[in-house]
């Protein structure tokens, strides 16, 4: 599974997008992954959770 492209950013509610690349094993839970805000530039490093590797989509609809 992937991590989500982008993210919101939590200073000033721009636009933060992946700068990781994959690891040939794929993501992991644990994995830290990094993001860049295009508005303010912010680093963001996050460590991913089981929880980012639920189905989005589960739960929705029929």
């Amino acid at each position: 599974m992937k991590p989500p492209d982008t993210i919101v950013c939590v200073d000033c509610l721009g636009t933060c997008h992946l700068l990781s690349y994959p690891p040939e094993e794929g993501f992991e839970p644990g994995d830290i992954v990094a993001y860049r805000c295009k508005d303010c530039l912010d680093r963001w490093d996050i460590e991913l959770a089981v929880e980012d590797f639920e189905d989005r989509t589960e739960g929705h609809g029929s």
